[in-house]
């Protein structure tokens, strides 16, 4: 049975097994954001991956631009309660993006610039589950929506998809993020709806 929502955007019905409990499908793409936009310039623009060991492997926009890329299409889930189904994106796989470190490490924290934090298990990030996305709907991506470079992490709530990346922390201990320091849940999975601490 199909459901007619309201939202932000014009009303979609739901498809169903698509949408986790509590969502309703919009056409927009709401910005949210607990500061303000920053604008970095690709060429500007770093990611730094720290391993376990301190061993830092540093990527700018061309090392970025140098590593394979993949479009993928894939539903995407806010935690204030609105979905946008089939997005298209273009990134380069955490598989790749880790295979040029090679670590044991079990978590990640993810850094911004803003200062935003994540964190992330290993296994949210890899076997194909997440990417550092440049692209959205097959233009640049929008400095409001985490340009030049972003991590794209759909099977999660949107929160730890972190705009404007520039670093991971590899780590054998699971560190809380910004949200998470503040209630919401360490891991956000929108089927289980784990919005908050102890959902």
């Amino acid at each position: 049975m199909a459901v007619i929502s309201r939202g932000f955007g014009a009303r979609r019905e739901q498809p169903d097994g698509r949408v986790p409990p509590g969502q309703y499908v919009t056409d927009d793409f709401p910005v949210l954001s607990a500061g303000p936009t920053p604008y970095v310039d690709r060429a500007d623009w770093r990611l730094e991956v720290e391993d376990l060991d301190g061993t830092t492997t540093r990527f700018d926009w061309d090392g970025l631009m140098a590593l394979p890329s993949e479009e993928v299409t894939v539903d995407i889930h806010c935690v204030t309660r609105w979905s946008r189904l089939g997005t298209r994106w273009r990134g380069v796989s955490l598989d790749t993006l880790l295979d040029e470190v090679g670590t044991a490490a079990e978590y990640a924290l993810v850094r911004c610039y803003g200062d935003y934090t994540t964190n992330l298990a290993l296994e949210d990030l890899t076997d194909g589950k997440a990417w550092i996305a440049f692209e959205h709907d097959g233009e640049d991506l929008a400095p409001e929506h985490g340009g030049p470079a972003r991590l794209l992490v759909p099977h999660l709530y949107l929160w730890k998809s972190a705009k404007w990346v520039n670093g991971i922390d590899l780590r054998d201990d699971d560190e809380p993020g910004f949200w998470e320091t503040v209630g919401y849940h360490d891991r956000g999975d929108p089927w289980l709806e784990q919005r908050y601490a102890g959902d």
